[in-house]
């Protein structure tokens, strides 16, 4: 487990053994006033995302055929040569996340040198990119966060991850229940698609019982 949940647990008054259990769940939703379909739907994506609240930080060690294949609008054949950027995580996010190399739409506020590394994603559901970072430290009131980002990957991990749900409307998705369509449709909104659903759903609804 990472560091991020043990001070998680500390903040909520559980034993900071790092290990998300029911006590911890439990404990989670008390701290946050977090209805069980809140909670359960919030800690079932980050569960998720983080790989079991163990990753709070986004892992760029790419290597050449998985930067071909990951990020094939950026490398291949008439763009760049991934062997130039293979196991350089810094030199990929300078690429990958600035602004002057991605679509209007997928911009992120990433203009300054090295914002790009700077603001990679971190925390339990990846936040990415200065725009987010910026609006994440002045809606949470934690204007340490842009002087120090590293602190969304330790001590506002969870934060973060609130801050998402209940920015996009998340949370008043979760009150409509636990069933597989409704988690569907929320992991749609926190991936972007489907990806590992059977997990997502399996999570979502272990921690639902946990909690009611």
């Amino acid at each position: 487990m990472s560091e991020a949940m043990k001070k998680l647990q500390e903040r909520c008054g559980v034993a900071a053994d790092g290990a998300f259990g029911p006590n911890t769940a439990r404990a989670i939703a008390k701290h946050y006033d977090l209805s069980p379909n809140r909670a359960a739907h919030l800690l079932g994506q980050a569960a998720h995302e983080s790989g079991g609240f163990r990753l709070t930080e986004e892992n760029l060690n790419y290597s050449e055929s998985s930067l071909n294949r990951v990020f094939s609008r950026y490398f291949g054949e008439g763009k760049e040569d991934a062997s130039q950027y293979e196991r350089n995580p810094q030199k990929i996010a300078n690429y990958v996340y600035m602004d002057k190399n991605r679509s209007k739409a997928g911009a992120r506020g990433n203009v300054e040198e090295n914002d790009g590394w700077l603001f990679r994603g971190r925390g339990f559901l990846q936040c990415t990119g200065r725009s987010n970072y910026r609006k994440f430290a002045a809606e949470m009131r934690l204007p340490d966060v842009m002087k120090d980002p590293d602190l969304v990957a330790t001590d506002y991990a969870f934060e973060s991850a609130y801050w998402f749900f209940d920015r996009n409307g998340l949370f008043k998705m979760a009150d409509n229940g636990i069933g597989t369509d409704n988690i569907k449709a929320i992991t749609k909104k926190v991936n972007g698609g489907h990806h590992g659903l059977d997990d997502r759903i399996a999570q979502t609804q272990k921690i639902y019982g946990w909690l009611s």
